[in-house]
């Protein structure tokens, strides 16, 4: 991947209220702007009726063939786009529309509404919107596919670096130091309950550092990152691709730690479904994931990933030069802080039965919302896992397929800090951390 180096920007006159004042009004303009050096993309589709969708007569095929999908600006929304691109989803008689969502927090909303009838989602969000979490609308959703694992990163401000790298135990000093003068650092993901936001706080924790103590934790949408640590009063975030490497290139921060360098093969995003739509439409929803199936398996053949990226980087996508896109994909990975690697634990899409609906994953999430108090109690982990994931839904539309497929997986976890996961006893390991927030 070839490394920009720009001029470093000055820092605009803003506060970290203005930080947080931006983020909560959702940032939807700079945010579909993506990550051209014109900072201006294709506005999104409008969005539909409720309901709008026409079923087809009773048959084989989809009960409801003409569906909108949803998708934010970040590499791993590629099984979608490819499938819709390429005519996969038509394959299986769906009629795709691919509609670009400002926010995570909008992407819910409009699945729960009906505007969009299946989306690319961070694994948290199903979870979240079907528990009630954190004030979310109670709204029960099913994920029963893994669209991807890997590929995120932690990306760090300039004047960090050198200072800061894997270990974030070097950074509690400067956390401490920061918090005594009364001005705390500032960190940044994308969605409280989402994947990026345990990502966070996990290597703040690991380094003994409270995610809501000691540092300010804001949301900001994906796209805006960048643009956010540009005014200077961002010193780091947590998020998916390309914003890690277009940081790099705007020489606005670099990569401290990738989420595979956390956790090797962790669970990211997934085709989410409201849990009424998929009960009304079994065989439409089978149908999008026969049609995933399809572009994964395109999707991880290395020889396609140049065309991948021409194609996600679209306007209409993720607004982005391709070859910012196509380097992580590879494996190759520029830190920006002098580490230069060849990755093998990039982002895949197929590989090691990625995209079966583990639901240790979901009891995985669940820990994490009890550690920093976003549950009172502790969920039946079982009963919400099996709810919300789905891998009967998995396995029959794989079985109609003929495809084979590895199938449940209840081994052990275990992210970088040594600490083990075990599925079978996750409230033991929910009160296992000496940096938390759990309530009795």
């Amino acid at each position: 991947m070839t490394i920009r180096k720009r001029t470093k920007p000055t820092s605009l006159n803003m506060s970290r209220r203005d930080v947080l004042r931006a983020a909560g009004a959702g940032l939807s303009a700079a945010v579909l702007a993506g990550c051209s050096k014109s900072e201006s993309a294709s506005s999104p589709a409008p969005a539909a009726p409720s309901g709008s969708t026409t079923p087809t007569a009773a048959g084989s095929g989809p009960e409801t063939p003409d569906l909108r999908f949803g998708m934010i600006a970040l590499t791993d929304c590629s099984p979608i786009v490819v499938a819709h691109e390429k005519g996969i989803f038509k394959k299986y008689g769906i009629n795709s529309t691919v509609v670009k969502g400002a926010s995570w927090a909008a992407i819910r909303d409009s699945l729960s509404n009906g505007d969009i009838h299946a989306t690319h989602m961070l694994l948290g969000m199903p979870l979240a919107s079907t528990l009630g979490l954190l004030g979310a609308p109670k709204k029960p959703m099913i994920a029963p596919w893994l669209l991807n694992r890997n590929g995120q990163a932690i990306t760090l401000k300039m004047d960090l670096k050198g200072k800061v790298a894997a270990d974030p135990k070097v950074l509690k000093p400067l956390v401490d130091e920061a918090k005594s003068k009364g001005t705390p650092m500032t960190f940044a993901m994308t969605f409280p309950p989402g994947t990026h936001a345990m990502w966070m706080r996990y290597y703040l924790a690991a380094g003994g550092i409270h995610p809501d103590k000691d540092v300010a934790l804001v949301t900001i949408p994906p796209p805006q990152m960048v643009a956010n640590m540009k005014v200077g009063k961002m010193d780091g975030f947590c998020v998916g691709e390309p914003w890690g490497a277009r940081a790099i290139a705007d020489s606005i921060g670099y990569t401290a730690i990738t989420t595979q360098e956390m956790w090797k093969d962790h669970p990211e995003k997934v085709c989410a479904f409201t849990e009424e739509f998929a009960e009304k439409n079994p065989k439409t929803v089978k149908a999008v994931l026969k049609a995933l199936h399809e572009s994964s398996v395109w999707l991880d053949d290395m020889k396609n990933r140049p065309e991948l990226a021409s194609i996600v980087s679209k306007p209409t996508y993720i607004n982005c030069p391709p070859e910012l896109i196509l380097g992580r994909l590879q494996g190759k990975y520029d830190y920006g802080d002098g580490r230069v690697k060849d990755d093998p634990n990039y982002m895949i899409f197929s590989q090691r039965n990625c995209n079966y609906p583990q639901p240790k994953y979901a009891a995985w999430f669940m820990t994490q919302y009890r550690r920093w108090g976003m549950l009172d109690a502790a969920p039946d982990y079982e009963a919400v896992a099996k709810k919300v994931m789905r891998p009967d839904l998995y396995e029959e539309a794989m079985k109609e397929l003929g495809v084979t497929v590895a199938g449940r997986d209840d081994s052990t976890e275990t992210l970088f800090d040594g600490t083990p996961f075990d599925p079978k006893e996750p409230e033991k390991y929910a009160a296992n951390f000496s940096v938390h927030s759990l309530k009795a």
